[in-house]
């Protein structure tokens, strides 16, 4: 009865302020999350170069100028085919201030591969936005005389195992793509690993390997000057900047390689700070100088959810657990 008396007989004074802070509660909470820190550590867990080095600093140029009060550091963290870099971001204190660059292996491929990985990415990453998406393509030899897919399974049936391919090293997606293309034209080639795609082209071109799926950049000049020739692209639709290339699946091998960069935090990363953060980097993919910048490497910006980068990474692990069994890969 008192409490009731109590409520009734409340000053409105202290009414109007008891009201004000709800509403200064509320406001508060539907403000976004503070981001960018002052300074932004972006992890690549490849070397320099490489491309997802080259997608972190033209994303953390483009960041500065969106916010130019803050600093957005790229940090080389190469090795184990990227896990010892995306463990760094696995690590870090989910508060915004690290995030990660990463690719299908760190966060895909490489559970499949490795006995043991220093972390778990769907219980220690948080996902946050696809980058880019970038073709890869089939290529031999200019002095092959191969002209067509179909071409290339009847050269590899008929040399009876003997046929090598080279890739950017075991387990890559390189060799992953053409343990594919061998398991469904039923037949086997000889796996060759070079430490990146320039070895890997130079021994394309002097007919040391026979084949390679490799980075649609990578090829394209060489393509374009008549030592090698393209017979391909990887992806599900033909690319933008091969138009007059086949798809694998348009060449009869049902096989699907889609090579793509993207956005990683560390798990307990706040999710209205994960919205922030996808916010800026959504904006920052759309500028025209991004745009421009990713197209002279054969890379077409890309944003997307966190749930759908999460469901892509799912996706990468299905579509290549039989090939990976199938072909016996491991990786010590």
């Amino acid at each position: 009865m008192l409490g009731h008396l109590f409520r009734r007989t409340l000053p409105p004074t202290l009414a109007l302020l008891g009201i004000t802070a709800c509403a200064i509660s509320s406001a508060a909470a539907a403000q976004p999350a503070a981001w960018p820190p002052k300074t932004v550590r972006i992890v690549v867990p490849f070397a320099a170069g490489a491309t997802p080095d080259l997608v972190g600093r033209v994303l953390a140029d483009q960041l500065h100028t969106q916010y130019p009060g803050s600093t957005f550091v790229i940090e080389n963290k190469p090795g184990a085919s990227g896990n010892i870099g995306t463990d760094t971001v696995a690590k870090a204190a989910p508060d915004g201030a690290t995030l990660g660059i990463s690719i299908p292996g760190p966060l895909a491929i490489n559970t499949l591969l490795f006995p043991k990985l220093p972390y778990d990415p769907e219980r220690d990453l948080a996902p946050v936005t696809l980058l880019t998406r970038m073709p890869s393509v089939l290529a031999v030899p200019a002095t092959a005389g191969i002209g067509s897919v179909d071409e290339f399974v009847a050269k590899v049936k008929s040399d009876k195992g003997g046929f090598a391919y080279a890739s950017i090293g075991a387990g890559s997606l390189s060799q992953l793509c053409m343990e594919a293309i061998a398991q469904k034209a039923g037949a086997a080639m000889v796996h060759i690993p070079y430490a990146g795609s320039p070895n890997a082209m130079t021994a394309l071109i002097r007919g040391d390997v026979q084949a390679a799926c490799l980075p649609a950049i990578s090829v394209a000049p060489q393509h374009a000057v008549g030592t090698v020739k393209i017979l391909a692209v990887t992806t599900p639709e033909r690319s933008p900047f091969l138009p007059d290339v086949p798809t694998l699946k348009e060449s009869g091998i049902d096989v699907q390689s889609d090579a793509w960069n993207a956005l990683i935090a560390p798990a307990g990363t706040p999710p209205e700070l994960i919205t922030a953060i996808h916010r800026a980097v959504e904006a920052a993919l759309a500028d025209p100088a991004v745009v421009t910048k990713l197209k002279t490497q054969m890379m077409m910006p890309e944003a997307s959810t966190p749930e759908v980068l999460r469901q892509k990474i799912a996706d990468e692990k299905r579509s290549w657990a039989d090939v990976i069994r199938a072909a016996g890969i491991k990786v010590q």
